[in-house]
């Protein structure tokens, strides 16, 4: 019989595991460690949209829904997404409920990438979109960004790493792991490039209403970009709803079509009972969110002044729950020193290079948090780093 690793495919096995995950689980086995390492909110979701899910559960809403989800999420979402980010999405044919943002992100890009094709992304990035390429047999594209430059792409860079065969680029902003933003002056000369490469963008927005410092701005909103923009957001990170996995896609008729096909025949649809928390948070949980959002501001503020202070260079994010410090001047990479950290305080970051080679030099901290957690944290590795 064949060892069972061989039955596994190559492109697959090929794959290294979530870096994020890794840490996460290694500081899981430590008394008295904190983590830093999950993007995840510490709050509860509100009640008012757990008690939306209960009351579902109660007048017995248990059956499966429509493969592009409850009609009535869409309706909210599509007014959400109009009002919110100035784009309007026709409910019935051009939004697609799936299973958190991850999940309608692999949809997409299983709709559109054909073996060979190329897709760009800005790098540091989340660890799911160039394994995403891959496991679809595509050609994934980085596109370097750095601090020096807050983490938002830089266009030369842009024009730098276009190959002939890029069919999209996607886009994540504000960016997990960095922080970074784009402004509106960057987002059309990114929609201008490409409207003249002839590329779709695939814009991941999901972190959009935990923006610190000066509106969000959706590349989706520019003249002619709708068509050419498939845009997804979710509930995990605004609204503290993580557990209840719904996330969503707005894009063109033909795109959601070839989407929900995949999603028909991986999944079937988004858990009813989630749906209707989520609308319930689209209807009522702007409140909630915002408080949230007060509460991260007070914590990033704290945590990367305290980086700073203690000799991790470290940029302000504008956005997100994560701060991006470097740790380049220790001479050691980032997985040594994430290593190092947890073995000498207890405390668990992420290396930056979980975020592909441009995040190397890095690590990522979590700030969703308490703040007495952040605070134990940061003096535990201030102590620690002052001895080495």
């Amino acid at each position: 019989m064949k060892d069972p690793r061989e039955f596994v495919a190559s492109h697959v096995g090929a794959i290294p595991r979530s870096g994020i995950r890794e840490f996460f689980a290694i500081a899981a086995t430590m008394e008295d460690a904190i983590s830093l390492g999950i993007g995840e909110p510490d709050f509860v979701t509100p009640w008012h949209i757990r008690e939306a899910a209960i009351f579902a559960l109660e007048k017995g809403k248990t059956s499966y829904t429509d493969n592009l989800g409850l009609r009535r999420l869409r309706g909210e979402i599509s007014k959400y997404v109009a009002k919110n980010f100035g784009v309007e999405y026709d409910p019935v044919s051009e939004i697609m409920v799936g299973v958190g943002v991850s999940e309608v992100f692999d949809c997409a890009i299983r709709a559109i990438v054909n073996p060979g094709d190329k897709i760009m992304y800005h790098e540091p990035c989340f660890v799911s979109y160039s394994p995403s390429v891959r496991l679809c047999h595509g050609i994934p594209v980085a596109v370097r960004t750095r601090g020096e430059d807050g983490f938002s792409f830089n266009m030369d860079e842009v024009r730098k790493s276009w190959e002939p065969g890029c069919k999209a680029i996607v886009i994540n902003f504000p960016t997990n792991p960095t922080g970074g933003v784009a402004d509106a002056e960057r987002l059309k000369e990114l929609a201008e490039f490409a409207a003249e490469k002839d590329m779709l963008v695939i814009t991941d927005e999901i972190y959009s209403e935990l923006t610190y410092d000066g509106g969000h701005v959706s590349i989706a909103s520019f003249d002619g970009m709708k068509d050419r923009c498939v845009f997804l957001h979710g509930f995990s990170k605004a609204f503290a709803m993580t557990g209840f996995r719904i996330g969503y896609a707005c894009a063109p008729k033909a795109v959601i079509e070839a989407m929900m096909k995949v999603h028909q025949y991986a999944i079937m649809c988004a858990p009813i009972v989630s749906q209707e928390a989520a609308v319930e948070a689209l209807a009522n949980g702007r409140e909630s969110m915002e408080k949230m959002r007060e509460q991260y501001r007070r914590r990033r503020d704290y945590i990367v002044g305290r980086f700073n202070g203690m000799g991790l260079d470290c940029h302000c994010p504008k956005g997100t729950f994560y701060a991006f410090p470097s740790v380049k001047r220790f001479g050691m990479s980032s997985m040594d020193f994430a290593k190092k950290i947890l073995e000498d305080s207890k405390v668990a970051v992420v290396p930056g290079s979980a975020f592909g080679e441009s995040g190397e030099g890095y690590v990522r901290a979590s700030f969703s948090t308490s703040y007495e957690n952040l605070v134990e944290a940061a003096d535990r590795m201030e102590a620690a780093i002052s001895k080495w």
